[in-house]
C-alpha cells in the first residue's frame, strides 16, 4: 500500500468534526494518506469549519442537500487517489488512532479487506436494543452468506480502491453498511478482523442510527443474497486473492 484514503461523510457536526480531521491527519502512518471529508447538505455551521480548514492531505467535497451517509462516502470514493480506503465518521465514535491496526494488516501481507469489530461494554453501548440490533442484523448475515463476521455495522471497512468502486454501492444511507458486507461475502471475500475500541454517543449528543435503519439493513442483505453472482466474472477487481502462509 502506497497511499490511504480515509473517507468521512459529514452531517450536522460542527462541533467534532474539526477534532475528527485534526485527529486523522496527525495519525503516523506507515504509508502517504489523504483525507476526504464530504459535507452532506449539513444545516448547521459544519461548512464554515471545514472552510477555515487547510491541509494539503485534506480534500474536500459537498452535497448542496443532505443525500445520507452511502451517498456521501460514494462521492468521497470518488475524488480518492489511494490505493485503499477507509470510511470513518467524524463522530469521534471510533478512535483515528486505531487505523494504522487494520493498515498493518494489509501492508504485512495477511489480508486485503479489513473489518474493525467493536466490542461493546456498559461504558461504550448506547443502549440495549442498539447492541442487540447490531448483533440480531450481523447474525442474519452469517445465516444467509454462511459467514462468521462479529460487527456488520462497524464504520472501519478498509479495502482496495478499486474494489470499493467495483462494489458498485447503490444505498445512500446507513443501508450501505449491509451492502458493502452483502457484496464482499457473495464474492468470496471474508473480512479480516481487528479488536477497536468504540464509545457511542446519544441522541441528545447527535447520534442518528435509528431501527428503522436495521430494519433496512435486513432486507438489503436478503435482496442480494437472492440475486445471482456475476459481476465477478467480467470485474478481475472482485475476485479475493488466495493467501497462504509461508
Amino acid at each position: 500500500m502506497k497511499k490511504l484514503s480515509i473517507l468521512m461523510p459529514v452531517y450536522n457536526e460542527e462541533f467534532t468534526v474539526a477534532r475528527a480531521v485534526k485527529r486523522v491527519l496527525n495519525v503516523p502512518f506507515d504509508c502517504d494518506v489523504e483525507l476526504i471529508v464530504v459535507n452532506d447538505g449539513s444545516r448547521d455551521g459544519t461548512a464554515e469549519v471545514l472552510a477555515s480548514m487547510d491541509d494539503h492531505r485534506l480534500v474536500k467535497g459537498s452535497h448542496p442537500k443532505n443525500r445520507g451517509k452511502g451517498a456521501a462516502v460514494r462521492t468521497a470514493a470518488a475524488l480518492a487517489t489511494g490505493d485503499y480506503v477507509i470510511m470513518c465518521d467524524a463522530d469521534l465514535e471510533y478512535l483515528p488512532e486505531e487505523i494504522p491496526l487494520l493498515v498493518a494488516r494489509v501492508l504485512s501481507g495477511e489480508a486485503d479487506v479489513v473489518y474493525g469489530t467493536r466490542t461493546f461494554g456498559s461504558h461504550t453501548a448506547y443502549s440495549f436494543w442498539y447492541v442487540m440490533g447490531n448483533k440480531a442484523v450481523t447474525f442474519a448475515t452469517n445465516i444467509l452468506y454462511n459467514s462468521w463476521i462479529s460487527d456488520l455495522e462497524t464504520c472501519y471497512k478498509l479495502m482496495p480502491l478499486r474494489l470499493y468502486r467495483a462494489l458498485d454501492i447503490h444505498a445512500t444511507g446507513f443501508g450501505m453498511e449491509a451492502e458493502v458486507t452483502a457484496k464482499l461475502l457473495r464474492l468470496g471475500h471474508r473480512p479480516f478482523e481487528v479488536p477497536i475500541s468504540y464509545v457511542a454517543r446519544s441522541r441528545e449528543d447527535g447520534k442518528k442510527l435509528t431501527w428503522r435503519d436495521g430494519v433496512e439493513a435486513l432486507w438489503i442483505l436478503a435482496v442480494h443474497r437472492a440475486r445471482p453472482v456475476v459481476a465477478h466474472k467480467i470485474n478481475p477487481d472482485l475476485r479475493p486473492r488466495r493467501r497462504t502462509r509461508e
